[in-house]
């Protein structure tokens, strides 16, 4: 083969770290294995992983750091800092894995140390490079609160330099998480700044969009102080953004807008901006990229718990899209999950809306999400279930107590993962309500075996959970139904949780005891049976017991 031709083939991975990592090697020969690794690994999720398992990372920074250190020849090692960044921000992008190998080799504090160099375009390749760390959740958070941390986060919403000042948005994105941070933020006048940067470049503009959604998200005290009197102009800088031509522009401005409405129900509560949000985010969901992806968690946002705007969306047709779209199946699962609790939203309140996602036939598609690979898809189908039962024209109809949605149920409490357990709890919990006839095909796919085993667990949260349902299941049904559970229950147990540490526990079980004895005479047989132990355990609370929910019960 011509040499011309083979020198097209990209290197092995073992060669290109051999290359790095040999001591012969020249430093033009290491700038050259820098650019073909950077280039192998750029959107190539196989490759990089690859790459981690040989130590490609270690060797890279090393690199890095000989290359900061050097005292001579300026212009070349200057080469060798942007493509090391560039290669370490590669590794970082979209992995975990690469993040975690970047921060055990020490790149984070060099990276940092490039932000302040005299090169603009090494600057941008350590911006860029710590942007991509900072996207990650295992980066160490960004302690704000500290004086000196925050003279540096300033200093870089001061510059001009688009990705510096982005990448001063990003740290604000990925660690303000708590009042406090938030209030610190805007007291150092950080929301001035980010606004002042809304009509900067479009890396700009969405980095400091979504760092100012953080800020003001769940916060009344910093949001008054954005839409103030004097203020009212940055506002409408946010406003008019949502005509901007960029999809991710206009999502990020919806998203910031949001925060700002959730705040209060004072703000933005005109429908002309109502409905321009929900139409702009309707439109969003069809974004084939990161936009689509991230429009149904905004439009979750948009409606959860609001009656009114589920109303707006439903008139809107968005149940009928994100039914099409979820009937379309071929996306990431952060879609699916998305799609999900949009869903989820838009049917807890309105039976208009649960009536429409049933006549549109698509509960299949969530049963299967029930048995999807990712914890948060299977999660987001449970939400989905729990709040679409909760129609008592459909329950009393049975049309959710079938194998296809108990069984996928029932197996997803088998499981190991307690996340999985509780979500499906929730969903268990109102699917097994208010259908006498129904309840027998949870009980052969071996749910109620379940749920007993539930209640004992270690983990307070399923334990409630598990009783609840062990609750709703003995509602209005007959005493043989009532026998059954106590049969697979037993008197001790119920007892226990009658008496456990939990009040939540307690309340529960002691509501179960209620629907066990509710219905004919001889149901008070149930609290006398086994010498009455589950009696002298109620009277053990109402004389003990100082919680008013437990007491009631």
């Amino acid at each position: 083969m011509p040499a011309s031709v083979a020198s097209n083939h990209p290197c092995r991975p073992e060669d290109l770290i051999g290359r790095l990592n040999s001591t012969q090697t020249p430093y033009e020969g290491k700038l050259k294995a820098l650019r073909d690794l950077k280039n192998q690994i750029i959107g190539n999720r196989t490759k990089k992983l690859a790459f981690l398992k040989l130590g490609a990372v270690p060797s890279v920074v090393a690199i890095l750091s000989s290359s900061y250190a050097a005292p001579d020849n300026r212009g070349f090692h200057e080469s060798v800092l942007i493509q090391s960044a560039a290669a370490i921000g590669s590794f970082a992008c979209g992995l975990d894995a690469g993040v975690k190998a970047v921060l055990d080799a020490g790149a984070f504090p060099i990276l940092l140390n490039l932000i302040s160099h005299l090169n603009e375009k090494v600057i941008d390749a350590g911006a860029r490079s710590l942007k991509m760390i900072y996207q990650s959740k295992v980066t160490p958070k960004y302690d704000f609160l500290q004086e000196k941390n925050m003279e540096f986060l300033l200093s870089l919403l001061n510059r001009e330099n688009e990705n510096v000042t982005s990448l001063g948005a990003s740290i604000i994105t990925h660690s303000c998480w708590t009042t406090l941070e938030q209030k610190a933020l805007s007291e150092a006048g950080v929301i001035k700044r980010l606004v002042g940067h809304l009509g900067g470049t479009l890396i700009q503009r969405d980095a400091c969009l979504e760092a100012l959604a953080t800020v003001i998200k769940d916060n009344p005290e910093v949001a008054s102080r954005f839409i103030g009197p004097e203020n009212g102009r940055e506002l409408n800088v946010v406003i008019e953004l949502l005509k901007d031509k960029c999809p991710r522009t206009r999502l990020l401005a919806c998203m910031c807008l949001i925060n700002i409405r959730n705040t209060s129900v004072s703000y933005l509560q005109d429908s002309g901006i109502k409905n321009k949000l929900v139409s702009i985010l309707l439109e969003l969901l069809d974004d084939p990229g990161q936009v689509g992806d991230e429009a149904p968690f905004v439009m979750s946002n948009l409606t959860s718990a609001k009656e009114d705007m589920q109303k707006l969306a439903f008139d809107a047709n968005v149940v009928e899209k994100l039914c099409e779209n979820l009937k379309k199946g071929s996306f990431q699962a952060k879609r699916l999950e998305g799609i999900l609790i949009a869903l989820a939203d838009l049917c807890s309140k309105l039976e208009c809306c649960r009536a429409r996602v049933l006549h549109l036939e698509v509960i299949n598609y969530v049963t299967e999400a029930l048995a999807h690979e990712s914890a948060e898809v299977r999660a987001a189908a449970c939400i989905f279930l729990k709040n679409i039962s909760r129609s008592v024209k459909n329950l009393s109809a049975g049309v959710f107590m079938n194998e296809t949605i108990v069984l996928p149920l029932v197996q997803l409490l088998g499981g190991s993962c307690t996340s999985d357990q509780i979500a499906a709890l929730g969903a268990i919990s109102n699917v097994v309500v208010d259908f006498m006839a129904h309840k027998s095909v949870f009980m052969q796919c071996g749910g109620l075996k379940q749920l007993v085993h539930l209640s004992k667990s270690i983990d307070s949260a399923t334990r409630v959970n598990a009783v609840w349902a062990l609750k709703n299941l003995a509602f209005l049904v007959n005493n043989r139904c009532k026998e059954e559970i106590l049969l697979e229950l037993s008197t001790s147990t119920l007892t226990s949780l009658i008496c456990d540490r939990e009040a939540s526990v307690q309340e529960q079980a002691l509501a179960l005891v209620c629907n066990l004895v509710d219905g004919t005479l001889n149901s008070i047989d149930y609290v006398f049976e086994d010498g009455g132990h589950v009696l002298h355990a109620i009277g053990r609370q109402l004389h003990s017991n100082v919680k008013a929910e437990v007491l009631i019960q």
